[in-house]
């Protein structure tokens, strides 16, 4: 049987120049001028990631694919097999649909912080990456929480009982359930840890400047001690130039008798 080679494997990156740029950033990978646009080159790079992890995977000193061992190939394919197994066991347990490809949340949340110039909270954050391109929500459930957020929001601006900062936990709590509860949580400790960095920067910016002050009052009074010896030192000088002052007198008056007695 003839076998036929395999051309190279093709990464072209759109780039902003590019006449058909377009918002996302894409990667095709092309295999017989067969193209598959990714959502980021990051779901590429992943799996790279893993052989070159595991260099037994795919060992790259095969001058060409025909000679890499079955063996290989077929771990490989396992491999991929598992993973998309474990993906597809996953994704069955999501209630709901992320719209933002490999990005975290975390690399999401900063960007958008950077954007906007505020902080971005967790359901703000929910509302970015749950909803599609046209702003509607990706799955009735993620609306329902949209609605509730904005039923809150609405009850906070007329009831002065309502905390804004507490919407997002009465939303978790009466939508997500108890997984969701957990979240929150791990986010209110968290919340609570950085508020505690916060203090304790406080609390060593307080301190810093107690011992600043405390230099400085410890200067001001060796200055004083300084001032005040250099002052007694002077007084002792005129003491003692005044009791030579007196002796000279004494001793001209002596001086003086001894010559009338004479």
């Amino acid at each position: 049987m003839r076998r036929r080679r395999l051309r190279d494997l093709s990464i072209v990156q759109n780039t902003p120049n590019s006449e058909e740029a377009n918002s996302e950033q894409q990667t095709v990978v092309g295999s017989l001028n067969v193209p598959e646009t990714l959502d980021e080159p990051a779901e590429f790079q992943s799996y790279l990631g893993i052989i070159s992890r595991n260099a037994n995977m795919l060992p790259i000193n095969y001058e060409s694919w025909h000679h890499m061992p079955d063996s290989n190939k077929n771990q490989a394919l396992d491999n991929i097999k598992d993973r998309e197994r474990v993906g597809t066991s996953n994704r069955q347990k999501q209630k709901f649909t992320y719209t933002a490809g490999s990005r975290s949340f975390a690399s999401i949340a900063d960007a958008e912080e950077i954007s906007s110039g505020q902080k971005v909270g967790r359901l703000q954050l929910f509302e970015i990456t749950y909803k599609k391109k046209d702003g509607s929500p990706m799955t009735s459930e993620a609306g329902e929480i949209m609605e509730k957020k904005v039923e809150y929001e609405a009850n906070a601006s007329t009831d002065s009982s309502v905390n804004l900062e507490n919407i997002d936990n009465i939303i978790i709590n009466e939508v997500l359930g108890p997984e969701s509860r957990a979240q929150a949580e791990v986010q209110r400790l968290k919340d609570q840890i950085a508020q505690m960095k916060a203090n304790t920067v406080e609390q060593i910016a307080k301190v810093q400047r107690k011992y600043a002050e405390l230099q400085q009052q410890l200067r001001v009074e060796a200055a004083k001690r300084e001032a005040g010896a250099a002052a007694r030192e002077a007084v002792a000088v005129a003491r003692e130039v005044e009791q030579s002052k007196k002796y000279d007198e004494l001793q001209l008056q002596l001086q003086q008798m001894m010559q009338m007695l004479q």
